[in-house]
């Protein structure tokens, strides 16, 4: 690989060779200086580099493996999270060779000696006519020695993998196997003002953008600190609207990076008019120059005005799959937008959406005539509408603290179990546990008092029964109509007959310190940095739990608007000989069963014999590594919420997916295979609450594996071992 080792390139030098070489921002960068901008001045390492990194560490193969564990079309945003937060790590745990090491260190002490550095992205698939990857790879300003440097470069090599970008590179159909990243690394300059500029607004072809900010542009472009705006004529430079900034905050150089501060300089707009036709003047210039309309970023400097990079505008199309990317997108969130969803959830929406589930359970729909109840079933309708809105506009992107705090925690600490920083967001005060608690609490009276409940569930303790009764009522959906139970009280005495049999130890493995673990990552922060760090925590607590708790509440809703529906249903049936073939489909919901409904057959109605390759597929499924240990036990497939109730103790539980409802079997279960995937999850989040290993995201869980089936889950490699096939 003599190449790869021979040369980092000077920018200024960068004509001399091909893009594959440089990548799309380290090339645009080469053009401008040559056609006469003034650039921070800089060297690119070059994607040779990169490739000799992943071969020789075997940072390429471990890539495979994680990306192989399901075609990316099958990827839902979690699993490509967890995908790229493991590849992240591998990257931060892996020494570059130490003969490459040398040859970057000198490169960077010989040009820039010691001043501080940004280091950016520049991958051979970004910033083209055809593709923009801006805000998907990583960029990292005021980076200083040896050591952060390095770091900073194996950061950048892993965003190339980043969960946006996987999901950029799916949509757009890019061979993720030739992919391969340059890095940028030019002297920070110290900007007074800096700010982006498009050659074409995105709204009006026949203007441009000019957006500015006081200090460094990082804030702007991360989204976080409000930009003044001017609105130009292309065809007269004319100024046609300025609208300033709403807040004044602005970018400057930390320990260790960047942060926000109010901006407490003089009002008025960051540019003077002067500044603003320079800017625009320059912007024209560079659509001359580079024979493209630019996305153009920009700072003032000493005076001067230093273009930082420079693609052209993107003009692709995606239609209904960048829809669903852009939904992708809308899940990374800023520390700050994340504060401002937090105060909106806890304050206002979890409040309204308990006070609303509250007023339908304390309503009697059995004394409603005919007329009032369809009058309440549309309600309690239009209800969970609103309501999953607001779960999926709101809840969901809240679920990003979580993963945010990951990635910080995992950057700073570089654990090597990349999802040690769990440990410090777990929490018993998560509804669906205390549930569980309340549920064991009862099982260990049973323990102590078989006598309670008779050989016959119906037959119940009188005071017990009261205690069951009092329990569901705090915990609707538990065995009540959610699960097409007629009789709840009857079928939660089965289940606790069970518990009270099975092992009441509780979490299966011991927690970790988390005082450790919370020291360990505070003191990765200088003493300024420490609240802030903290407050991350804390909304990222907030944040896992909420995860789960949120679909504890939605549930509500749903448990009501299926009891109301219930209700009309029998009546239905008592007027008619049959009665799906007298009610029109306006006049009930579909029948209760899982989330994510997968069309499969229920276990043992497939016969077919395995030969060959199909019999290895099914001996062997790979997923997501979502909950440590291994456990081998019977298989347990559930396809309806009605199946829980037929789950034996140390049984494996096998499902399309667990919702908080379903959660209440856990502690009787020794492990968790899902089809649908992720860390974040209701399955993976419950498993490791109680130490259960789990494994989510695999493909066709529910057809390949058969209640009573022998399986082992290996919830450390993500893998699940059918011993039956």
């Amino acid at each position: 690989m003599e190449a790869a080792t021979a040369a980092v390139i000077p920018l200024e030098d960068g004509l001399a060779h091909p893009i594959e070489a440089l990548g799309g921002k380290a090339a645009n960068l080469s053009r401008l200086i040559h056609a006469g901008f003034q650039v921070p001045r800089g060297i690119c390492i070059p994607a040779s580099v990169y490739r000799e990194f992943v071969d020789r560490t075997g940072a390429r193969a471990f890539i495979s493996y994680e990306l192989g564990r399901k075609a990316l079309d099958g990827m839902r945003w979690e699993e490509m999270w967890d995908a790229s937060l493991r590849i992240r790590n591998f990257f931060l745990k892996t020494d570059i060779p130490a003969d490459v090491r040398d040859i970057i260190v000198s490169a960077v002490a010989n040009r820039f000696q010691g001043k501080p550095l940004a280091v950016r992205s520049s991958s051979i698939f970004e910033d083209s006519a055809i593709h923009s990857y801006a805000g998907l790879h990583e960029s990292f300003l005021n980076v200083r020695g040896e050591e952060e440097t390095i770091r900073r470069i194996k950061l950048v090599w892993a965003s190339l993998w980043s969960d946006a970008a996987i999901a950029y590179s799916r949509e757009l159909g890019l061979d993720t196997e030739k992919g391969a990243m340059a890095v940028v690394i030019q002297e920070m300059l110290p900007g007074s003002v800096s700010g982006v500029a498009f050659g074409v607004s995105p709204v009006d072809e026949k203007t441009a953008v000019i957006e500015a900010v006081a200090g460094l542009n990082k804030g702007l472009v991360d989204g976080d600190v409000e930009p003044d705006r001017w609105i130009i004529e292309r065809s007269t430079g004319r100024v046609v609207s300025y609208v300033p900034a709403g807040e004044k905050k602005k970018t400057v150089a930390s320990d260790g990076g960047t942060r926000i501060v109010v901006d407490d300089g003089p009002e008025g707009p960051r540019l003077s008019p002067e500044q603003a036709a320079e800017v625009y003047r320059t912007l024209l210039d560079v659509e001359k120059a580079m024979s493209y309309v630019p996305d153009m970023e920009w700072t003032i400097s000493g005076g001067a005005i230093y273009v930082l990079q420079a693609r052209p505008v993107s003009r692709v199309k995606f239609e209904d799959t960048d829809r669903r990317r852009g939904w992708d997108m809308t899940l990374r969130r800023s520390f700050d937008n994340l504060k401002k969803l937090s105060a909106g959830i806890t304050g206002r929406l979890i409040p309204a959406l308990i006070r609303e589930a509250e007023i339908m359970e304390g309503v009697r729909v059995e004394d409603f005539d005919d007329e009032r109840l369809a009058r309440e079933v549309e309600t309690r309708r239009k209800a969970l509408e609103k309501w999953r809105r607001v779960y999926w506009d709101e809840f969901i992107p809240f679920a990003h603290g979580a993963r945010l705090f990951g990635q910080v925690y995992n950057d700073r600490v570089g654990p090597d179990d990349p999802y040690e920083f769990v440990e410090l967001l777990s929490s018993e005060a998560i509804v669906s546990v205390e549930r569980n608690r309340r549920l064991e609490d009862l099982a260990a009276k049973l323990r102590n008092d078989p006598g309670l409940v008779g050989e016959n569930p119906e037959i119940i303790n009188e005071a017990f029964k009261e205690e069951i009764r009092q329990f569901a009522s705090e915990f609707p959906g538990l065995g009540g109509e959610s699960i097409t139970i007629s009789d709840p009280l009857r079928n939660i005495a089965a289940l606790l007959v069970k518990m009270a049999s099975a092992d009441p130890s509780g979490r299966r493995t011991p927690a970790a310190d988390k005082r450790a673990l919370e020291k360990k990552f505070l003191g990765t922060f200088s003493k300024d940095e420490q609240e802030e760090a903290r407050e991350l925590m804390d909304l990222a607590r907030l944040s896992y739990k909420l995860r789960d708790d949120d679909n504890v509440y939605l549930g509500r809703i749903e448990t009501q608007l299926a009891r109301a529906e219930a209700v009309r249903r029998r009546r239905l049936g008592e007027r008619c000989r049959d009665e799906r073939s007298c009610r029109a489909a306006e006049d009930t919901i579909a029948d209760i069963a899982l989330p994510h409904p997968a069309p499969v057959p229920r276990s043992g109605e497939t016969g077919e014999e395995l030969t060959g390759d199909a019999k290895a597929k099914r001996r062997q499924l790979r997923g997501q590594p979502a909950g440590k240990g291994i456990a081998r036990g019977r298989a347990r497939v559930i396809f309806e919420r009605s199946d829980l109730f037929n789950v034996e103790k140390s049984e494996i539980l096998v499902c399309d997916s667990i919702d908080p409802e379903m959660t209440f079997v856990i502690p009787m279960v020794s492990g968790i295979v899902e089809r649908r995937g992720g860390m974040l999850i209701h399955g993976a989040i419950i498993a490791r609450e109680y130490g259960i290993p789990c494994v989510t995201g695999v493909e066709g869980a529910t057809v390949h594996i058969r209640t009573g089936d022998d399986i082992t889950v290996d919830g450390y490699f993500g893998l699940v071992i059918n011993h039956s096939v």
